[in-house]
């Protein structure tokens, strides 16, 4: 007798529900972990939202989209308002590919796709930290899903609303050009696309996608920004290898999860005994090629360019390349899928869901006790913010409208201070234009920098672009569990306004 567990049953009748759910309570744990444990924002958000803050139309750090987005959610409510806003992009990433997956492979291969997206560490572990990559992981899905409207439904219409998605998607970072040259050459390379391209519809929206991106463009010509991004990269062959090395082993290590539940739920060999099915309409070659050339084009595209540009990681982050790996593997699977293992399955993917979060949120709680090393998220980024904030306002009688000095506590107090003041990046002044020399002499600004005792020695890297300045007695801070952990110190001095 065939016995079906409630997980397979639910999959079988509401592949729907299987997914919001999933997604929910993916959405729920990594909403709560920063907000109940994180007493400073991860990563580079504090960047992102001081940036944000200053509402331009570009910085050194790319378009605006994102640090716009960050800012508003920031203003409204405060970090949990950003925590949420990158779980709601992770729950319309996983909507998006089961919509998608629905029209290619049906609702319930769709679903399994969503549940088996669970597995890619990328599209879980780093969500809390807000930025482009988060951001664009919908925006691709949303790209992807009216293109197939377009190519593979035949919605000529489906032209403008893919082209509201691109040119948000290049608003929110620049690597959003991969997509459109697959875009590009999978429309080229195939009849259907080619037959697409014969109305006016795909014209009208280039058209729209530079009209939404031109205001961008024409700051990123006046600024002169580009010249500085195009200047890095490797200088040897060696070292682009290297790195291509690298970050293919990353894109495997980021689907270890992924394949370890697709080996369990479906196995290597037909079963033993008797097993619940999931067959589907068999899908045409157009449909196949779509979902496997997006799913492999994109993140090796991406991982190309990263090695051989200079950067840490593939262009842009991994999270929007690889949100059709799911979907791939369940188009690879065959029309008919046998789902071996129930239980096993069932706790493999609960344990991919929930160990993520549990596992951060003890480490915040155990680590101070076990190691000496600071943790940035432990910083208590209210109270430094509060006490910069209150000691300027209370020697000059004005709001701190400036604040400089190491990027990451000078960008805690952009965010945490009571007046919002503008982050200024004094090692390179240009990558900050909102804050001009003769603003800093008119209103004045907090210096920070890291220190390890009591010593009021300036570090001479910030002595020597601020030669007035006077240290004060480093300032000390306690963390919410300190642990093992010494106090927090921070060195700093203030430019009085002029």
């Amino acid at each position: 007798m065939l016995h079906v567990s409630l997980f397979v049953e639910l999959v079988r009748a509401h592949p729907r529900l299987v997914v919001w759910t999933a997604a929910l309570v993916q959405a729920t744990l990594w909403w709560l972990v920063p907000t109940l444990f994180y007493s400073a924002p991860p990563g580079n958000l504090p960047l992102m939202i001081a940036v944000g803050h200053e509402f331009q139309l570009g910085s050194y750090w790319g378009p605006p989209l994102a640090s716009w987005l960050a800012e508003i959610a920031f203003a409204i409510a405060g970090a949990p308002g950003v925590y949420l806003l990158s779980q709601a992009c992770v729950v319309a990433t996983y909507w998006g590919v089961f919509t998608l997956g629905r029209a290619i492979v049906g609702a319930q291969h769709a679903a399994m796709a969503v549940l088996l997206m669970v597995g890619i560490a990328v599209l879980t572990v780093p969500t809390p930290d807000f930025g482009p990559p988060i951001l664009a992981m919908p925006l691709t899905v949303f790209v992807l899903r009216h293109y197939w409207r377009v190519i593979g439904e035949g919605r000529r219409s489906g032209w403008y609303v893919m082209a509201i998605g691109l040119a948000l998607l290049l608003l929110t970072m620049y690597a959003g050009l991969i997509l459109l040259a697959a875009i590009a050459v999978f429309t080229a390379a195939s009849r259907r696309g080619r037959e697409m391209l014969l109305g006016i519809e795909p014209w009208v929206a280039l058209f729209l996608i530079g009209v939404i991106v031109f205001p961008h463009l024409l700051w990123v010509d006046m600024s002169g920004v580009w010249g500085v991004w195009t200047t890095g990269g490797g200088t040897s062959v060696i070292d682009p290898l290297e790195k291509l090395g690298r970050l293919l082993g990353g894109l495997l290590l980021a689907h270890v999860g992924v394949g370890l539940l697709y080996l369990i739920a479906v196995g290597l060999k037909p079963p033993a005994e008797k097993a619940p099915t999931f067959p589907r309409k068999p899908i045409t070659g157009l449909e196949r090629r779509f979902v496997l050339f997006f799913a492999g084009a994109l993140p090796l595209a991406a991982i190309v360019a990263g090695a051989f540009m200079g950067d840490r990681g593939p262009i842009g982050g991994l999270g929007p390349y690889v949100v059709l790996s799911g979907l791939a593997m369940v188009v690879l699977a065959g029309n008919t899928i046998v789902l071996q293992r129930q239980g096993l399955t069932t706790v493999a993917w609960s344990l991919l869901l929930v160990a993520p979060p549990v596992i951060a949120a003890a480490a915040v709680a155990v680590l101070p006790f076990v190691s000496t090393t600071d943790v940035p998220i432990s910083q208590p980024a209210n109270a430094i913010g509060k006490f910069f904030g209150d000691t300027f306002e209370r020697r000059t009688g004005k709001p701190l409208a400036i604040v400089a000095g190491e990027p990451r506590l000078a960008s805690l107090v952009a965010i945490a201070a009571p007046s919002r003041p503008s982050f200024y990046f004094d090692a390179a002044p240009d990558r900050t234009p909102w804050v001009t020399g003769e603003e800093l002499r008119r209103k004045g600004a907090i210096v920070l920098w890291p220190t390890a005792g009591t010593s009021t020695a300036i570090p001479p890297d910030i002595k020597a672009r601020f030669p007035d300045l006077v240290a004060e007695v480093p300032q000390t801070f306690s963390r919410a569990i300190q642990g093992r952990l010494p106090l927090m110190r921070v060195g700093w001095g203030m430019l009085r306004p002029q």
